[in-house]
């Protein structure tokens, strides 16, 4: 199935969109080839999209994502009883990494930098110029977001803002911008759910196919 077209099915006003979540799909496909991994921000609201899209990744979404056979036999051998439970229970796995739980680091930011530094740190120590920025703010204007986007691509990252309105500033830094077509942050919130679960279902397939 090509999860985007069924996704501008369902919701026809996200087809301005269409080609930039196809890129978007394309760069994080590309990321994880290179093995590369997925970092994302966001506040609030976007602070748990951010969560749930690397929960989506980390672990089977839709498909069965059944382990290598080579790293089931690594299990087996090391522990026979341990590893047939684990071959049976883990799924295979995209890394991702979710800016937004690190609370120690936080709040040191906040208490003894600047608060809105706290996500352009995390990517200052994670980023690898094989991964990919997905900064999610609703008004595009986020500063620690905005901010977090420069160090990606400072550090040679692709990047990506998921946003609505104009774009805000984060339009033109991102290499990917997806403006869902409304005003209000709950309303772009409500699109952006369904954009990120048809990129986590494009994502899946490609890799898994069970």
């Amino acid at each position: 199935m090509d999860y985007i077209t069924h996704l501008i099915e369902r919701y026809p006003a996200l087809s301005v969109c269409e080609h930039d979540i196809r890129a978007a799909a394309e760069l994080i496909i590309s990321s994880y080839e290179h093995g590369g991994k997925l970092l994302s921000a966001g506040n609030g609201g976007s602070a748990s999209d951010s969560d749930h899209i690397c929960g989506e990744l980390l672990k089977s979404f839709v498909r069965k994502r059944t382990p290598d056979q080579s790293f089931i036999d690594s299990l087996t051998a090391i522990d026979a009883v341990t590893g047939a439970y684990l071959a049976d229970k883990l799924q295979g796995s995209l890394p991702a990494i979710a800016l937004t739980n690190q609370s120690a680091l936080m709040t040191a930011s906040l208490n003894d930098v600047d608060g809105n530094v706290m996500f352009a740190q995390q990517v200052n120590g994670y980023g690898k110029p094989e991964d990919v920025f997905l900064g999610i703010t609703t008004s595009g204007n986020s500063k620690d977001v905005v901010y977090a986007t420069v160090v990606a691509k400072a550090k040679g990252l692709k990047t990506i803002a998921l946003t609505g309105n104009t774009g805000g500033k984060i339009k033109d830094l991102a290499d990917v911008s997806i403006i869902v077509p409304q005003t209000e942050t709950y309303k772009i919130q409500e699109l952006h759910l369904p954009v990120y679960h048809a990129l986590c279902l494009e994502i899946e397939a490609h890799f898994f196919k069970d």
